[in-house]
């Protein structure tokens, strides 16, 4: 069934990125339209330039929603982008000026062009560029009446107190699309350094028993070893009594050595699928989890959760997968376990020959299993079968 996360990151710039798309082309349209009247009424060289130049500005202010993705105050792109931007949009402000009844109508694509250079400046130079923008917008209106003697257009056109609305309400619409976007990044970056700090506890937790344990007998075993040191000149027997306590000693620190790495490593089958599934959804990727009948046997169990954490890490080295499958479940002949995902980078085919691979069918050979790799052009899938005999059905 899909996760609970599988919004990823990028979905989630995607549903951002397309509402600013929207607004930025409807605006730029329904300008567009009413400049369309103007010609249908008066045809005229100048509207007409004018319209196409609009059209251009509009197609550029597009695509330069694209480098928003960096949010507020996050740079500019390259200076060919932001010139290409502007060009269209002055153009038309300059030439509006000399075309009855294009007041106001030709300032917007540049009031657009200056809303979206302002969501890519600081804040120190976000708004008192919007309040020169909007100076040279409603400006455009008194210098085109003035220079053609035509009336207020607020006074004569509806259609201009729909784009003033729809012109106020640009900027704010950027900014707190913006601002919900860069809050989904910061929400993404805490999960992943949540998940950081969770396996470097982890590995400090080892660490700490690991410490304990070893540090006990090491310290038993290195005074018992000085001991037989001195005891050997003078007393053989007791100083063979403290070697073979030494001996002892080394083999129970080595079996609990083996006890405390074995219980590290096992981890319950559903908790690996579950881990999977939901490191694979704070990487971007849709990860779709269908989990059957499961194994008894604690051997099988502990082969197919090392074939997820595995293939989980393969995925992440050696991809930038955005859809993920893991299909877990008995047949007749036993239990077959599939992952498969895209995005797959050139290096997936050694990823498959690779040590961690040899050392699972390894595993799976003790338990009768075999395993299988696919590796296509964007694609990669990796197919797990264990027989019935080597266990029984839950």
């Amino acid at each position: 069934m899909p996760s609970e996360h599988s919004r990823s990151v990028r979905t989630t710039w995607l549903y951002t990125l397309a509402s600013i798309v929207f607004f930025i082309g409807f605006y730029a349209a329904f300008v567009a339209l009413l400049m369309l009247e103007l010609f249908a009424a008066s045809p005229d060289a100048l509207i007409a330039t004018i319209i196409g130049l609009q059209l251009v500005a509009g197609a550029t202010q597009i695509r330069y929603c694209w480098f928003l993705r960096v949010g507020r105050g996050g740079g500019m792109p390259a200076g060919i982008w932001t010139a290409a931007l502007f060009a269209p949009a002055v153009a038309v402000w300059v030439l509006g000026l000399f075309s009855a009844g294009a007041a106001f109508l030709a300032g917007t694509a540049l009031w657009a062009a200056c809303c979206l250079l302002a969501c890519l400046l600081s804040r120190a130079w976000r708004y008192p560029t919007l309040g020169v923008a909007a100076v040279m917008f409603l400006g455009h209106a008194v210098l085109a009446t003035t220079l053609t003697g035509t009336p207020w257009p607020f006074a004569t056109s509806s259609g201009a107190w729909a784009i003033g609305l729809y012109s106020v309400v640009l900027p704010i619409m950027l900014l707190t699309s913006l601002w919900w976007w860069e809050i989904v990044v910061e929400l993404d970056r805490h999960r992943r350094a949540a998940a950081q700090l969770a396996v470097a506890e982890e590995r400090l937790r080892f660490a700490s028993d690991l410490h304990d344990i070893q540090g006990h007998h090491l310290q038993v075993i290195s005074l018992k070893a000085e001991l037989a040191e001195r005891l050997l000149p003078a007393d053989p027997g007791g100083a063979r009594d403290n070697i073979h306590e030494v001996r002892l000693i080394a083999t129970q620190a080595l079996q609990e050595t083996r006890s405390l790495v074995a219980g590290y490593r096992q981890v319950a089958l559903d908790d690996e699928l579950q881990n999977a599934r939901e490191v694979l959804s704070a990487a971007g990727a849709r990860c779709a989890l269908e989990v059957g009948e499961l194994p008894s046997d604690a051997t099988v169990r502990g082969a197919l959760a090392s074939v997820v954490r595995e293939a989980t890490t393969n995925i992440l080295r050696h991809s930038e997968a955005r859809i993920v499958s893991i299909r877990l479940g008995a047949n007749g002949d036993g239990w077959v376990l599939e992952i498969t995902n895209d995005g797959t980078h050139a290096d997936a085919a050694a990823a498959a020959a690779g040590s961690g691979l040899v050392g699972l069918r390894e595993r799976l050979a003790a338990v009768g299993g075999t395993l299988e790799t696919d590796a296509a052009a964007d694609r990669f899938a990796i197919r797990v079968s264990v027989p019935a005999p080597a266990a029984v059905l839950a």
